[in-house]
């Protein structure tokens, strides 16, 4: 498997259930996707007895995703920090504001043995933290700045972090990535 593309990020407002069902508020676009790198961390215990690990456990422990979009307007940097966003006010940040859990979703395309599919990533609980700025001058050439927003991935209460799954069209993965986060928005392909 090749990966070839990435494309349509959606997230979605969680509410979790005591059991570690999600649901979420309907599917969002936070911007045309750049890039998205995805780390994880793991807990990583070993027992040793008789001068040889007896036992040993690696679980998922955690991790990060930092998403690179083409744009993050107002509404999308309110909805994913916590902030207030009004068209007459534009954006106000507080010290106070707390960053919602959200659900993250994308579309990978990729290449398997010379056949094109869609593979849709998605990540059931994510919370975004504020995102440094930096700015330049127009110079003798001209360079483009995208906006980077990192976030901190959880499982929920049922243990769950991740799901996956592959489509032979683009549309398809699309939809099933919107249906993941309970409504629809205009299919961008």
């Amino acid at each position: 498997m090749a990966k070839i593309g990435l494309n349509n990020f959606r997230y979605g407002f969680l509410t979790e259930a005591q059991d570690g069902t999600p649901s979420y508020s309907g599917a969002k676009t936070p911007g045309a996707a750049i890039s998205c790198n995805v780390e994880v961390s793991n807990n990583d215990a070993k027992l040793y007895a008789n001068d040889v690990i007896q036992e040993s456990d690696t679980s998922f422990a955690g991790g990060t995703v930092t998403m690179g979009v083409d744009r993050a307007d107002y509404q999308t940097q309110a909805d994913l920090l916590g902030h207030t966003y009004s068209l007459q006010n534009g954006i106000t940040r507080s010290a106070n504001d707390t960053a919602p859990y959200v659900g993250l979703g994308r579309v990978v395309t990729q290449m398997v043995d010379n056949v094109t599919n869609y593979r849709v990533e998605f990540i059931y609980k994510v919370k975004f933290a504020e995102p440094s700025q930096s700015d330049n001058t127009k110079g003798e050439s001209v360079e483009f700045s995208t906006v980077e927003m990192q976030g901190t991935i959880a499982a929920l209460k049922n243990g769950n972090w991740s799901i996956s799954q592959e489509f032979s069209n683009k549309a398809d993965a699309i939809s099933y990535l919107e249906t993941l986060l309970g409504g629809t928005t205009p299919v961008s392909v």
